[in-house]
């Protein structure tokens, strides 16, 4: 019983460091850049999106495709990031534990 009582205690400190992590998510952000870095897109440790610049010269109303393809192309980049900032916090909570394929916390 005293294993479980220890399992117990240690559930509930990586609870407690698994809302610290969450918190600390929504303050992370991460940027994407597309096209040179003429558009980018800002989104935090929970992939929301925050912010998006474009420079005014991509603005073509003759060229709506591109602008939409650098959008997508900054977006996934910024969630790459993201993902990876996850990851790497995840570690550190988890102490290098690996969590089984698709296991993803706090998310």
């Amino acid at each position: 019983m005293k294993n479980l009582g220890n399992l117990m205690k240690q559930a509930s400190q990586m609870q407690a460091k698994m809302g610290e992590m969450q918190a600390k998510m929504n303050e992370i952000e991460v940027t994407g850049a597309a096209g040179a870095g003429m558009l980018q897109v800002t989104l935090n440790g929970k992939f929301e999106m925050k912010r998006v610049k474009i420079d005014r010269s991509l603005v073509d109303p003759n060229e709506v495709e591109v602008l939409e393809d650098l959008l997508l192309a900054a977006f996934n980049d910024a969630k790459g990031k993201a993902e990876a900032m996850v990851q790497e916090e995840m570690a550190k909570l988890t102490g290098g534990l690996s969590l089984p394929e698709g296991f993803k916390l706090p998310f």
